[in-house]
C-alpha cells in the first residue's frame, strides 16, 4: 500500500510544451511540426536533461542545421515561454496530501539550470520533501538506476510509493521495479486515483 507519493513535474505539476514556444516562430503547422520532428527534436533535448548546458548541446545542431540557428537558440534562450502554467488539480491534490500527512516527492527528467524557475511556478512545489533532478544525476527516466536512487534518497521501498508521470514507457519502468503507479493522463483521474488508494 502506497505511503508516498513521487511526482514527474512536466506535464504532470506544471504543462510544458514546445510548441507553445516555436508555434509563435513558425505560425505554419505543417512548417512548426518539421522543425520540431526534424531539427530540434526530443532525442535531442534528452541531453539537457541528462545535464548537457543548452549552449554546448545547440553548437553540433547549429553546425547541422546553420538556416535555423535563431530558432535553435529559441529553445534555451526563450526556454519558459514552453510553459503555460501549473495544473490546478494536481496543486490541490498536492495540497489535500500535505494536510494529510503523505510525505511527496518529486523525480524529474529535467536540466539542473532550469530546476528554480521551474519550481517559482508553484507554491505547491514547497509540499516536496526533495527532488531527483536528471540533470544532477546524469541519467534519466526510465532509467531503471534513478528509480532506484530515489527510492533510495527518499527512504522509502518502491512497494510504498505511488508515482505519478505523464509517460508510459516511465510508468512501465517504475511498474516493472515494484512501485505503484499512475499514469497521469487526464487531471480529473488524479484525485479518484489517490482516494483509492487511500491516500486522501
Amino acid at each position: 500500500m502506497a505511503k508516498a507519493v513521487l511526482w514527474d513535474i512536466g506535464n504532470v505539476i506544471v504543462r510544458w510544451n514546445p510548441r507553445t514556444l516555436f508555434s509563435k516562430i513558425f505560425p505554419d503547422p505543417a512548417e512548426c511540426d518539421r522543425f520540431l520532428s526534424s531539427v530540434c527534436t526530443m532525442d535531442w533535448h534528452l541531453a539537457h536533461d541528462r545535464g548537457v548546458s543548452f549552449e554546448d548541446n545547440r553548437k553540433g545542431l547549429i553546425a547541422r542545421f546553420p538556416e535555423h540557428e535563431a530558432a535553435i537558440r529559441a529553445w534555451g534562450d526563450r526556454w519558459w515561454e514552453m510553459f503555460s502554467g501549473a495544473i490546478p488539480q494536481t496543486e490541490a491534490a498536492i495540497e489535500a496530501l500535505h494536510e494529510a500527512g503523505v510525505p511527496q516527492y518529486g523525480l524529474s527528467n529535467i536540466n539542473q539550470d532550469t530546476v528554480a524557475g521551474t519550481v517559482a511556478m508553484s507554491p505547491a512545489f514547497r509540499r516536496l520533501k526533495g527532488i531527483v533532478v536528471s540533470g544532477e544525476e546524469g541519467v534519466i527516466k526510465p532509467d531503471p538506476a534513478i528509480f532506484h536512487l530515489a527510492a533510495e534518497r527518499f527512504g522509502h521501498a518502491p512497494a510504498d510509493i505511488l508515482f505519478v508521470d505523464d509517460s508510459e514507457k516511465n510508468i512501465a519502468a517504475a511498474r516493472a521495479l515494484g512501485f505503484d503507479v499512475h499514469h497521469f493522463t487526464d487531471p480529473a483521474a488524479l484525485r479518484p486515483a489517490l482516494e483509492a488508494r487511500g491516500l486522501l
